[in-house]
Order: structure tokens, then sequence, then C-alpha cells
């Protein structure tokens, strides 16, 4: 079940962040994410003061969240989009995290499947996305689901590090 995340998910939210983040530093990382910068709580808590953040639970407890709502970051102006849009009809997908434990399990596609029949039912015409050019199973799954890509740009990220991000979109 996925559904929209309440204050009281904001410590398992934190843990599933710190978990990815403490498990990409022992192996390798995918998001290029660094801890104290993004992601953190405090993202997590004004995404949920918006109702913009959902979470995916099953028997085991919530293993997974992700940000939905229409803000596109500024570096969107250098890609040159396929489905052209207004501002209002696009749908951004931010931050999909899975816990490491339940990864490989399909648990990432479910949530995109979900942002998918949401961004369709609040009546959004595309959706957009972006993700670190070293996120090979994230630029992996994204075609395999039906997203185009459709350029890659470098981001100012959080105003600290710069890096490229791979850029993709799926009409709804």
């Amino acid at each position: 079940m996925i559904r929209i995340a309440t204050i009281e998910d904001i410590l398992e939210i934190e843990k599933i962040y710190n978990e990815i983040l403490d498990y990409e530093e022992q192996t390798v990382s995918y998001t290029n994410w660094k801890k104290g910068l993004y992601p953190t709580v405090d993202y997590a808590k004004n995404a949920i003061r918006n109702n913009t953040m959902f979470v995916g639970e099953n028997e085991n407890g919530i293993f997974g969240c992700v940000v939905l709502n229409s803000i596109q970051p500024k570096e969107y102006g250098n890609i040159s989009w396929v489905t052209k849009a207004k501002p209002s009809e696009v749908m951004v997908i931010h931050t999909l995290c899975i816990r490491p434990s339940e990864s490989g399990k399909g648990k990432a596609r479910i949530m995109m499947e979900f942002s998918e029949k949401y961004a369709k039912d609040q009546g959004y015409k595309v959706i957009r996305l972006d993700t670190y050019e070293g996120n090979i199973p994230a630029g992996t799954l994204y075609p395999k689901i039906g997203y185009l890509y459709v350029g890659t740009t470098k981001f100012h990220f959080q105003n600290v590090i710069w890096e490229n991000l791979k850029c993709f979109e799926k009409p709804l």
C-alpha cells in the first residue's frame, strides 16, 4: 500500500535516508547524496507539511518514500523536453527511496506505478524526473517502464555540488 505520509512517519523516513547513505558509504554510491546535506529530515518534514510525501508500506513496515509535486529544478530549462506542457501540467518525482533491504524486489516499480496513477488522477499531462548519471539501477529502470531519456545536464545540487543528472519524462 502507498499512502500520503504523516508526521508520525518521519522517524522511519529518516531511517530510510540514513540506511541508504550508510549502505552507499560501505558499497557504491548510486545516488551521490550526502549525509547532512540531502536528503534530510527537514526536507522530509517540509514535504509532509505540503502533503507531497508518500510512503510505501507492507507487513514489514515502511519500505520506501517519494515526493511528488510540480517543482521543476531550474536546470530543467536546459533540457529539450519532448512533451510540451505548462508548469501546472508537469508532475515531478523527487527523492524516490527504497530501503536497501527491500531493493531488487520491485518496490521502486510499485512506487513509480503509484506515482503515475496519482499524477493521472490529479490531471497532470506528463511526469518528469532526474537521476544522478551514476545511478545505474534508476537509469536502467526508467526506460523499462516507459520513460524517455531526454538528456543530461549539469545541476548545482543544493548549491554545493556540481553533478550531471540524466532527465526522463513520460507522457500520461
